[in-house]
């Protein structure tokens, strides 16, 4: 089961930092759960570059420009090159910033450019009875793959992270059962976007007010690879009981 932390910008102290980054190697070393952290970009080449556990590290997002003079961004072959070996691109707060489709595109590839193994997020804004956000997701993995060679697109991993389930409860965000229907769905669209029958072999993840009260649950029902965790990775009992709850 592959575990992302997303810490987005939570951690601020570099005492807090490495304590989750102690916390994450213990429970590598306890459980088969392969733990990708995702620092803010700081924090990630301090902890990455001398990194001899099962513990791996991600970029939280990635440039659409390999380089240059675009000040304050950073590349993915810098995150590469600080010790990353994923990155995630397309989350659903780097879109509400102004991340295009178009530009979700741009960013995969360059994380493959970088050989970065990617974590495309999609997911839609609310549900309607008609059916039509089946259609948006469709549109937005297919966007993100257009451009991409079939090699390329088996390596990308499809992080399913609804809007609409993100800052929830266990008890209110998405059902087991419908989690299943999504990633049955999204397998769906990746059967038609890659070669022969790769899509069995394609990463699918989930995010969104995952808990240790509902993961378990979900992991079993929904046929999950593993998880996109945001607020949950940064809480110490909180992480340390969620990633024993997949143990």
């Amino acid at each position: 089961m592959l575990v992302v932390a997303n810490w987005k910008a939570y951690v601020e102290n570099l005492e807090k930092a490495e304590r989750l980054v102690a916390l994450s190697k213990r429970l590598s070393r306890a459980a088969d759960n392969l733990i990708v952290l995702a620092p803010p970009a700081p924090f990630l080449g301090t902890f990455a570059l001398k990194n001899k556990s099962k513990v791996a590290f991600s970029a939280q997002d990635v440039s659409k420009t390999p380089g240059g003079a675009v000040t304050g961004e950073a590349t993915a072959q810098t995150y590469l090159s600080a010790g990353a070996s994923y990155a995630i691109v397309g989350h659903s707060e780097r879109r509400a910033a102004g991340d295009t489709d178009a530009v979700v595109a741009e960013k995969l590839a360059h994380a493959l450019a970088a050989d970065l193994t990617p974590i495309l997020c999609v997911g839609e804004r609310e549900r309607d009875h008609d059916g039509r956000y089946l259609a948006f997701v469709r549109e937005e993995i297919a966007t993100a793959l257009a451009a991409l060679t079939p090699k390329e697109r088996m390596r990308v991993i499809v992080a399913y992270e609804p809007l609409w389930a993100i800052g929830k409860t266990a008890e209110s965000a998405i059902s087991p059962d419908d989690l299943a229907e999504m990633v049955l769905y999204v397998r769906k669209v990746l059967s038609e976007l890659l070669p022969g029958k790769n899509a069995s072999r394609a990463l699918v993840l989930y995010g969104g007010s995952v808990e240790p009260e509902n993961v378990r649950d979900l992991a079993r029902v929904a046929s999950v690879d593993g998880f996109l965790i945001g607020h949950a990775s940064v809480d110490e009992p909180m992480f340390a009981s969620l990633v024993k709850e997949l143990s």
